[in-house]
């Protein structure tokens, strides 16, 4: 992919995984347990310092996040921390887990920070076997978490469900109307008992591209979405279904921001939705539920 970025760590209890940076911001999102995030970035001025910390450390000093994290990620939304490209980082998990480092090339330098579960947007979007939950961690928009090009969130879908539907697609610059995004998808399907979970994602060409998919997937996949419709993802029966989104296009593509455009054939489905209740299993995390980790 050419803007967007993915990777999944497991940590053993005491481990670390050092990266850098480069040119892509970062955000590590715990899928599973907590770490330790020591980042070293040498701001480009005051303001970089002041942003982080309200005036703060010194640039020397490495920026210090302990992220709490969660069971799993059907446990509701987690702590964050944002790196910022150029940057160093070391990843720490005092007792093992699992993190998604979800990253986006860019041009801005912003400073490190922590983004905590509680300012999480929780969205219930969608009605009856179209509901699904949207935790909007790195959003767009002025409610959103600033990134530079970035935007992540996470998609959770009650078994039997349709997500991302009606089927869009945001492979243009058309402003007002369209971002130009490349997406990826990755995939955790809830399993029922020792049976693994599974699910389906479909992709079809857009006058924009030719990316055309029908895979079925599992946890630990990823689809990757340079461009065309997609939608839906299909969460078997009794397999809940969580995916995370990453997202980014070029600043020549317009500010960041999220603005898809419905499938002609399909956009009519969210007309049908003011007369339907929201799936009752949502939110997650449900009580009494299983723990999915």
């Amino acid at each position: 992919m050419e803007w967007t970025r993915l990777r999944v760590l497991a940590l053993e209890p005491g481990e670390t995984h050092g990266f850098e940076a480069g040119e892509c911001e970062w955000i590590v999102l715990p899928l599973s347990g907590g770490c330790e995030v020591r980042c070293r970035a040498d701001p480009a001025s005051p303001a970089f310092e002041a942003r982080a910390f309200g005036g703060g450390a010194p640039a020397a000093e490495p920026h210090v996040f302990e992220l709490r994290g969660r069971s799993g990620v059907f446990g509701g939304p987690t702590d964050f921390a944002y790196v910022p490209r150029d940057a160093h980082t070391e990843i720490t998990s005092a007792h093992g887990g699992r993190f998604a480092l979800a990253g986006a090339r860019c041009e801005q330098r912003l400073p490190p920070r922590y983004g905590p579960a509680e300012a999480v947007a929780v969205e219930l979007r969608g009605a009856g076997q179209c509901s699904r939950q949207v935790n909007n961690f790195a959003a767009a928009g002025p409610d959103g978490f600033e990134c530079d090009r970035l935007i992540a969130v996470e998609v959770l879908t009650p078994g039997g469900n349709w997500s991302s539907y009606p089927p869009h697609k945001h492979d243009e610059h058309r402003p007002g109307e369209e971002s130009r995004l490349e997406e990826i998808y990755w995939f955790e399907i809830a399993p029922h008992g020792d049976v693994p979970g599974l699910g389906y994602q479909r992709v079809t060409p857009s006058p924009a591209g030719r990316t055309d998919i029908l895979a079925e997937v599992r946890s630990g996949d990823a689809v990757l979405i340079p461009d065309g419709w997609h939608g839906p993802s299909i969460a078997a029966p009794g397999h809940d279904m969580y995916y995370l989104n990453v997202m980014a296009g070029p600043a020549g593509g317009g500010p960041r921001e999220w603005l898809i455009r419905d499938h002609p054939d399909h956009g009519w489905i969210r007309g049908t939705w003011a007369g339907q209740d929201v799936d009752p299993r949502l939110p997650f995390p449900r009580a009494g539920a299983e723990d999915h980790r």
